[in-house]
C-alpha cells in the first residue's frame, strides 16, 4: 500500500515548480490531490499529468490573496473528496529591490500574498481537517536569514515561519501537525527566468519561488 493511499489533500501553487512536483508525488503515493493555482490552465495541466500517470486529481483556480477564492477552493476539495487530510501551502510571489526604493504598495502586495495568503489558507484548511492531519507551509531560506535586495519577501517569509509555529501550538491538541519547510534556490521556471537575466556570482541569491 502506498504511503498516502486513501488520503485527500490540496497543494496551492501547483501549476508549476515546487507545487507541481509535490502534487505529482503525492498522487504517485496514492493520494487524491486538488491542484490549485492562480493560473487555472496550469493547474489543469498538472492534473492532466497526474491523471495520465493513473493518479486522482482535480484542478481549480485559487487566488490566495482573496478570502472568497480560498474558501471556494477548499470547499471544492472537501466536496470532491469528502474531506481533507493534508494541505501544502506553496503559492507565493517574489520581489526584488532595495528597501528605500520600494513603494509601499509594492511592499504590501508581497506581504499580503505571501503572509496573509498563507493565513487565509490555514484559516480555511484547519476546520476542514476534522479527523486530524497535516499542513506544510512552504516558506523559504528567506524565512530564516536575509536575502539581499528582497526586503518584502524576507519579511513575509519570516512571518510565515512565525505563523506556522503559532498554528502548530494551537492545533496540536486536535491532532493537526503544522510545519514549514524553508527551501533555498530551487530549479523551477521562476528560478530559470531569474538566472537567464542574472550575472553570476555577484548578483544576490534568488528566492526559492
Amino acid at each position: 500500500m502506498s504511503a498516502f493511499s486513501g488520503k485527500r489533500g490540496l497543494v496551492t501553487g501547483a501549476g508549476s515548480g515546487i507545487g507541481r512536483a509535490a502534487a505529482i508525488e503525492f498522487a504517485r503515493q496514492g493520494a487524491s490531490v486538488a491542484v490549485l493555482d492562480v493560473d487555472e490552465d496550469a493547474a489543469a495541466e498538472t492534473a492532466a499529468m497526474i491523471g495520465k500517470d493513473g493518479g486522482e486529481a482535480l484542478a481549480a483556480a485559487v487566488d490566495i490573496a482573496d478570502e472568497e477564492s480560498v474558501r471556494a477552493a477548499v470547499d471544492r476539495t472537501v466536496a470532491g473528496y469528502g474531506g481533507l487530510d493534508f494541505a501544502v501551502n506553496n503559492a507565493g510571489m517574489s520581489s526584488r529591490g532595495l528597501l528605500d526604493q520600494m513603494p509601499l504598495d509594492g511592499f504590501e502586495r508581497v506581504v499580503h500574498v505571501n503572509l496573509a495568503g498563507t493565513f487565509l489558507c490555514l484559516k480555511h484548511e484547519l476546520p476542514a481537517l476534522d479527523r486530524g492531519g497535516a499542513i506544510v507551509n512552504v516558506a523559504s531560506n528567506g524565512g530564516l536569514a536575509a536575502i539581499r535586495n528582497a526586503p518584502a519577501y524576507v519579511a513575509a517569509k519570516h512571518g510565515v515561519v512565525g505563523l506556522t509555529k503559532v498554528a502548530a501550538v494551537d492545533y496540536a491538541a486536535r491532532g493537526i501537525r503544522v510545519n514549514a519547510v524553508c527551501p533555498g534556490p530551487t530549479r523551477t521556471p521562476g528560478f530559470e527566468k531569474w538566472a537567464a537575466n542574472t550575472e553570476f556570482p555577484s548578483s544576490p541569491a534568488p528566492p526559492c519561488q
